[in-house]
């Protein structure tokens, strides 16, 4: 009787984790020593998306290249956007991978903006329908550190042609955030500075944030040497931000749609919120749009 009661408290508790949670074949963050020791596994698909300059200079073994200028493009006068689908395919089919593929996703971690393009890369991926992705927590950088073994052989892709389900509920458009104003949980990313409209980038028309945004910095998740903090810590940082309902829906921004990608795959990925979208267009988009609404 005891065994019955424990077992049908576990399945109550399946029950109400997030679907992709369920559906997982690897940990949304991997470590180096985890990737060392199963780097040989059938299906897994390792991508350094690095410089090919870099990336000949030395690298993980079994690592193949696809360097991060082809996942996030300009296009409509805008940076760092998705491409169209077809070529989206291309770029994945081209890297080897395939619906089913474990994808381990590999940069660098020196700055900001390299880590940004990890978790970009990771959020196209799932976007254009691959289930199991995974970051390399701190890196090549950390890999380094660690006096993993690198290799100078470059690996030739074993090229597919990729025809995953691309999943839309993880884009948000301009249009779309204007319409969930008062459902969704609008999240601003960009540093403090840059939410309140003391700080913009140039390339971005006006100062300010879309006035309903709330602010989460994308600096916050990550310790020193760009390796992620735990999990417990990551919660603590989101809950009085987004609240602790994992279907509430969540959108999230930054200046390009790139660093908002950071939260993106910390919330969905390993957080389980269970509804949130990323806005490609972000302010790049908004701001240029005189009827668009901006605070302060």
């Amino acid at each position: 009787m005891k065994k019955t009661r424990i077992l049908a408290v576990v399945l109550g508790l399946l029950l109400f984790l997030p679907l992709t949670v369920l559906a997982r074949g690897i940990d949304p963050v991997v470590s180096a020593d985890w990737l060392e020791k199963n780097l040989a596994q059938a299906n897994l698909v390792a991508v350094d998306i690095r410089k090919v300059e870099d990336y000949k200079a030395g690298h993980i073994p079994e690592a193949v290249n696809a360097f991060y200028g082809a996942w996030a493009i300009a296009k409509d006068g805008l940076g760092q956007e998705l491409p169209a689908d077809d070529d989206l395919r291309d770029v994945i089919g081209g890297a080897g991978i395939g619906p089913d593929s474990r994808v381990v996703v590999i940069g660098k971690t020196d700055t900001p903006s390299n880590r940004a393009d990890i978790a970009r890369v990771a959020w196209t991926l799932r976007f254009a329908g691959v289930e199991n992705v995974a970051v390399l927590d701190g890196g090549y950088d950390k890999w380094i550190a660690d006096k993993k073994a690198v290799s100078t052989d470059a690996v030739k892709p074993k090229a597919t042609s990729y025809d995953g389900w691309f999943n839309r509920e993880f884009l948000a458009s301009k249009a779309y955030v204007i319409g969930r104003k008062d459902i969704a949980t609008l999240v601003d990313v960009r540093a403090p500075e840059f939410f309140a409209g003391q700080k913009k980038l140039d390339f971005v028309a006006r100062a300010g944030r879309i006035p309903w945004a709330v602010n989460l910095p994308v600096s916050l998740p990550f310790n020193a040497d760009g390796t992620l903090k735990g999990k417990e810590t990551l919660a603590a940082m989101a809950a009085p931000v987004v609240g602790t309902d994992l279907k509430k829906e969540i959108i999230v921004y930054c200046d390009t749609g790139k660093n908002c990608a950071v939260w993106w795959f910390l919330l969905h990925e390993v957080l389980g919120y269970d509804n949130v979208r990323g806005y490609d267009g972000s302010m790049q988009e908004w701001a240029k749009d005189a009827n668009a609404p901006m605070a302060p």
